[in-house]
């Protein structure tokens, strides 16, 4: 149970960097430097504070690598309690992972469009372009691993069971809301409302996994399980370990 724990602790930790790391990145540094109404203003914007986009840059990489630790521990923390639902977690979060990875690179091209001699502002106001709709796409994949997140909440009773079904509406509604973006752009606080559940069940989700770990009436439940199975007699377990 300790190592169920640790593991459960560290998945954590891990999703607490993926949301410091995207909040930083993507909400902050990019919103301090690209101006969609103004493609001089971004490159002006980009040449004046170079550290700032090198920083956005890097912040970006650090989300690829939080997500796709978050995605390998989630399996981890799951495999033996639906191994396909685990599996999935672990899936929709590398893709999402690839889509800020590609993020990364075009806005590691924009910064040498614009400071390697005389920088094309449409050039770069279009790559900024191309790294807002890579964040915005890759939200279908980001709202596929809520679901099969859930539903191994629900499923091992490891942690609060309401919490398993805010994560998996969260999942939809995220989908639901990729999908609004380009469908109905003017949506507006109707579409926002759509990801409301997955920021819920995202802050509850890691805050629960660095403080509690696991319920503590699953590592009871657990420790009971364990102690049956060293108890048995050698006929009932000798099978399983033959099956293994």
């Amino acid at each position: 149970m300790h190592q169920l724990i640790r593991t459960a602790r560290a998945t954590g930790l891990f999703y607490l960097g993926l949301a410091v790391t995207g909040a930083l990145g993507f909400l902050t540094a990019r919103s301090m430097i690209f101006d969609a109404d103004d493609a001089a203003t971004t490159l002006a914007n980009l040449v004046a504070h170079e550290s700032l986009a090198r920083a956005g840059i890097a912040l970006e990489l650090l989300v690829v690598l939080t997500q796709t630790l978050t995605a390998v521990w989630f399996y981890r923390l799951f495999r033996t309690v639906d191994g396909t639902a685990a599996g999935s977690i672990a899936a929709f979060g590398l893709v999402n992972a690839v889509a800020i990875l590609g993020s990364a690179a075009v806005l590691a091209t924009a910064l040498q469009v614009a400071t390697d001699g005389p920088g094309d502002a449409e050039t770069v106001q279009l790559l900024y372009l191309v790294s807002g709709n890579l964040w915005e796409v890759g939200g279908l994949f980001f709202g596929l691993w809520l679901v099969p997140m859930g539903w191994c909440v629900l499923r091992s009773g490891w942690l609060p069971r309401p919490l398993g079904w805010v994560l998996v509406a969260g999942g939809v509604g995220y989908v639901l809301m990729t999908f609004v973006a380009y469908l109905a752009p003017g949506a507006g606080i109707a579409g926002d409302l759509l990801v409301v559940p997955a920021t819920v069940g995202e802050l509850w989700i890691l805050g629960y996994l660095i403080v509690f770990g696991v319920r503590k009436q699953a590592q009871a439940g657990a420790g009971g399980r364990k102690r049956e199975e060293a108890s048995a007699p050698p006929s009932a377990t000798a099978p399983l370990r033959r099956g293994r």
